[in-house]
């Protein structure tokens, strides 16, 4: 008779015995039986079941241990041969699932020497160790990212303390925010994680500065651009005010070199400039229609070598649109002299940022007159965005960003009609997460320490800031609605309604507390609210690395793969796939690993017939949806936010120039203040690849959706 002996201790992967701890493996459990929606009145009961028996099998083996203490990994192996032998294969696929991806993620931060106390997957540990996690001066990770977010909360919230607030009101709000990054609910952008509670302590992503006629002006805004990147900041800037190739120089009795030679200078000198150490610069270089180079700057970027670390757009105003549509001629001004510099066909000149557009994704095109309409402050005029076009800003000023992950505000529906989806949007969180992001980011513009004082005075003379939201396609799925479809943009205006009106609630209650922005007297909001702390509340950035934290959909954009191959670090690959889809799958029946291969190819599930079609209709990717959708989804959320979106159409490489001018046509239409398209293979390195029929679909580590030449994310 085998003799059996009660398991006490467990030795963990360090090497450390500690006490055998029987709930541990009953919460797994849960985890797993809720990955896979096991019915809630049901889990508790037959888990513990399970756990018993396992615990059984635990200790009938323990004289196979090693001085009679199992490892962990023979205990999970013990948990899944349970799982297996028991009727809920269901439950045992997502359990071996979930231990795959946990084994990878350690290997990683094994290889990085790195703590990992939240469990982030392999893709957010090697983001996090890379731009995020602080280091001393020989490169070792100091901090975890528990530590990470309770820097960051800690330094945001101590701003309170500049109001009046009591050290335990303070500590209380520390504690709402560090919940709220913790969980994944909203994140800020890079540079406030970065650089919050840190000598550098520079917070913001966005910055606009201003470019006039003069060589002073030009090398003066270079050097600030410098400073600006190497803190951390993407820069835009206008370039419309400089005089056109050819045009006279009085001072020097010369010729004028013209904007395209400026553009070029600094993106030369964004090159050698490295990004707070973290990450290299981005800019946003716009000329207006009607400048007489407007040619040469849409045709710069045809050579693949210039402007590397600019996205470029053409800022067309509602007579260029019009001339357009209706064939007309449109006089090009000379910036200088204020002079019509020659009469050019409209349609022509928009055919050529088509043509360019097609070519390599460059120019974009911002609507000017459509985001002066909008601005909250009419007397002054916009000009430029930051580099990824979602902060129209006027001169000298920066804008704090951040996202409110959709995916987390889903909750299960308490009665299910038959035929229905099984989960909701819960508003009772999404209220709570809004109203303390609007407090983190006014509050980031106190903390934050300046590179220039001019961008502090009309920073805080405005008081702008930009939530928005990441995991949009994540959070469709589980509604079970289709990204290219009329429900979709419903849930989506419904979505970002709700967030903006409650946005402007805690902005007014803000404004009675802290005092409103300055300019509120200049705002269109001055008859409308007695108080309001900041001129805009919301946007929609592309989110980039912080989504890959999060662990979702980039922005509002779809899916950009249901399952692929991620390169992590040079020779280290390493197989992603969507966790929705996963689940969808096993609790479907049809899951299976060489599936899954197939899907690898080419990224998509269109076409794969033995994927029900229902499941192919909701995890469409960015590539299966037409262009027209992702339009609308841009258009549905532009409708009510304050400042602008970033999105961007993507296009199959068969895409013509003729789909290109319809995309364009139909957003000024539709009322966006801003376009993007991307044609796959118009750049020839690009983050994502589609697979052939030898190599998988792959994508680059700092990869999340969106735009696939990687300019755009920041």
């Amino acid at each position: 008779m085998t003799r059996k002996i009660q398991v006490t201790h467990v030795r963990k992967r360090t090497g450390e015995i500690v006490p055998f701890r029987a709930e541990k493996i009953q919460i797994a459990v849960e985890k797993a039986m809720k990955s896979v929606n096991f019915p809630n009145f049901q889990r508790s009961k037959e888990a513990k079941k399970l756990t018993e028996e396992i615990i059984e099998r635990i200790n009938g083996k323990s004289i196979q241990f090693q001085g009679n203490i199992p490892s962990i990994e023979q205990i999970q192996n013990i948990v899944e041969e349970e799982l297996i032998a028991s009727p809920y294969n269901r439950v045992a696929k997502a359990y071996m699932l979930y231990r795959k991806s946990r084994q990878e993620a350690r290997a990683l931060k094994q290889f990085f020497n790195m703590h990992d106390d939240l469990k982030f997957g392999v893709n957010a540990i090697k983001v996090l160790e890379e731009r995020y996690l602080l280091k001393d001066s020989d490169g070792k990770i100091i901090e975890t990212p528990t530590s990470l977010f309770a820097r960051v909360a800690k330094a945001i919230a101590s701003v309170e303390e500049r109001y009046g607030k009591n050290r335990l009101d303070i500590a209380k709000l520390e504690h709402e925010f560090f919940e709220m990054m913790k969980n994944l609910e909203f994140l800020p952008n890079s540079p406030t994680l970065m650089n919050a509670g840190t000598d550098l302590g520079q917070l913001s992503a966005c910055f606009v500065l201003p470019i006039e006629d003069s060589l002073e002006s030009i090398f003066s805004t270079l050097k600030n651009m410098a400073i600006i990147q190497q803190s951390g900041g993407g820069t835009g800037f206008s370039f419309s005010q400089i005089r056109p190739q050819g045009d006279i120089v009085k001072s020097t009795h010369g010729i004028a070199s013209g904007p395209v030679s400026f553009l070029k200078i600094f993106d030369a000198t964004t090159d050698v400039i490295k990004q707070g150490g973290k990450r290299r610069g981005a800019n946003m270089g716009i000329l207006h229609c009607n400048h007489p180079d407007i040619e040469k700057f849409i045709a710069v970027k045809r050579d693949i070598t210039k402007l590397t670390n600019f996205n470029i757009s053409v800022a067309a105003t509602d007579d260029f649109m019009k001339a357009i549509e209706k064939k007309k001629q449109f006089s090009l001004i000379n910036p200088r002299s204020k002079k019509v510099s020659r009469y050019v066909s409209a349609q022509e000149i928009f055919n050529e940022i088509i043509k360019s557009a097609w070519l390599t994704g460059d120019p974009g095109i911002i609507f000017i007159d459509e985001i002066n309409r909008k601005h909250v402050l009419p007397e002054i005029q916009i000009e430029s965005t930051n580099p990824c076009g979602e902060v129209p800003l006027i001169a000298y000023e920066s804008c704090n960003i951040g996202s409110i992950n959709l995916a987390k505000i889903i909750k299960d529906k308490k009665e299910i009609k038959k035929g229905t989806a099984k989960k909701e949007i819960d508003f009772d969180k999404l209220k709570k997460i809004i109203w303390h992001s609007i407090r983190f980011l006014d509050n980031v513009i106190d903390a934050n320490k300046y590179p220039l004082q001019e961008i502090e005075a009309i920073t805080k003379a405005n008081r702008k800031i930009g939530l928005g939201v990441m995991g949009l396609a994540d959070m469709l799925i589980q509604l079970e609605i289709p990204y290219d479809s009329n429900d979709a943009l419903k849930i989506a205006e419904k979505i970002i309604s709700f967030i903006s009106m409650e946005a402007r609630k805690v902005s007014a209650e803000l404004g009675k507390e802290k005092g409103s922005f300055p300019n509120l007297g200049k705002s269109i909001f001055k008859t409308k609210f007695k108080t309001m702390r900041n001129a805009t509340c919301t946007t929609i950035a592309p989110t980039g690395t912080i989504s890959i934290i999060a662990g979702c959909s980039s922005g509002i954009e779809p899916l950009f793969a249901v399952s692929f191959i991620r390169e992590i670090m040079e020779g280290k690959k390493l197989i992603e796939s969507n966790p929705y889809f996963q689940t969808a799958a096993i609790m479907a029946g049809f899951y299976s690993e060489e599936l899954m291969k197939k899907i690898r190819q080419k990224g998509s599930i269109q076409g794969i017939k033995q994927i029900p079609l229902e499941f192919r209709n909701i995890f469409k990717t960015a590539l299966d949806i037409k262009a027209e959708w992702h339009v609308k989804m841009q258009a549905a959320f532009q409708k009510y936010v304050d400042n602008a979106v970033s999105k961007t159409v993507n296009l199959p490489e068969d895409a013509t120039p003729k789909d290109i001018g319809r995309i364009y046509m139909l957003a000024y239409k539709l009322g966006c203040k801003g376009i993007t398209v991307y044609r796959y293979g118009s750049k020839p390195e690009q983050v994502l690849y589609l697979g052939t029929s030898k190599e998988p679909l792959t994508a680059k580590v700092h990869y999340s959706g969106g735009c696939a030449s990687g300019i755009c994310p920041l």
